[in-house]
């Protein structure tokens, strides 16, 4: 709640976001306006104790005023904010899809356009390599769409999720077995730990698998070689515990606020690799706090981040 009211107050930080200079920003207006307000109560109450008698009057009258003025600030502040906020999604959001497809998109055109030219014979033994790059660019782009859709449909209100009882334990074990091959040729080691006899859950297992796929594929992907992944599944009262420590870059304390926000990226992460949306810490919330979780993080720019999320038991 504290980190909500102190990223209002940074207007400076507010408006950088935004992509607007400080008499566009949403936030300085409505201080801007509070000033006005101020001197325009004064203002009444001086002309009021010179031409009024009663107090009571002249203060009522102040009063109303200064209520007016605030409510029509606060109404015209709101509504440029959203319409800062609209700009901003959208530049963004045409900005990151026009990146993150035309990328994959140009690979498979090359690769289409070399195996199919006349003057280039692709020798056999390299056929399923080029295939292989062919099949991994549309998984990108078919990750993106799918996170697209989901965002689609919790803007929408759409969004729901079918409450099972599931092993915790066995999803993640499965998915720590498959990912074991990307950490290895990482050259990063993916740890996991269990508490014994820990309980079911009740969760949505397609979702949760969303969740925890992307917060190992985060971890690994932003943990340098030689590094550690490590994963841990303990019992809390009537919840359990899902913790996934990295060793990888960490992020910057400023940009922390800003994590579960769609299509936000930090500054670091963004230099160290090209690849992401944006959208998947924005999903993972999402879907934590509709399976009726919470999730945060603890980070160290540098040493490394850890992902939290707490379920309910069934």
């Amino acid at each position: 709640m504290f980190e909500k009211i102190n990223a209002q107050l940074d207007i400076v930080g507010q408006c950088k976001r935004y992509g607007l200079s400080l008499w566009q920003c949403p936030q300085f207006l409505f201080i801007v306006m509070g000033v006005f307000i101020i001197l325009a109560s004064v203002v009444s109450y001086l002309v009021g104790a010179r031409y009024i008698l009663s107090p009571e009057t002249v203060i009522f009258i102040v009063l109303v005023v200064a209520s007016i003025l605030f409510i029509i600030a606060f109404v015209i502040t709101r509504s440029f904010e959203r319409l800062a906020e609209a700009s901003r999604m959208k530049s963004e959001f045409i900005n990151i899809v026009s990146h993150q497809l035309r990328s994959p998109l140009t690979n498979i055109k090359w690769t289409f356009e070399v195996m199919a030219s006349e003057e280039f014979k692709v020798p056999a033994e390299k056929q399923e390599e080029y295939f292989v790059n062919v099949k991994e660019n549309i998984a990108r782009m078919v990750e993106l769409i799918d996170d697209l859709l989901i965002v689609s449909k919790i803007e929408q209100g759409s969004f729901s999720v079918a409450k099972i009882e599931i092993s915790l334990k066995d999803l993640i074990k499965d998915l720590v077995e498959r990912y074991k091959v990307f950490a290895e040729a990482s050259h990063i080691k993916l740890n996991f730990y269990s508490q014994e006899n820990l309980p079911n859950i009740l969760a949505d297992p397609s979702f949760l698998k969303i969740v925890t796929e992307n917060l190992i594929d985060n971890a690994i992907r932003y943990t340098k070689g030689g590094g550690t992944v490590e994963i841990k599944l303990i019992k809390e009262k009537d919840k359990v515990l899902f913790a996934i420590k990295d060793s990888g870059v960490g992020i910057p304390k400023k940009e922390q606020k800003y994590i579960f926000q769609k299509f936000f990226r930090a500054e670091n992460i963004s230099k160290e690799r090209t690849r992401g949306s944006g959208l998947g810490l924005y999903v993972c919330r999402s879907i934590i706090n509709k399976l009726g979780g919470q999730i945060w993080f603890k980070s160290e720019l540098g040493k490394g981040t850890t992902f939290y999320f707490r379920l309910p038991i069934k």
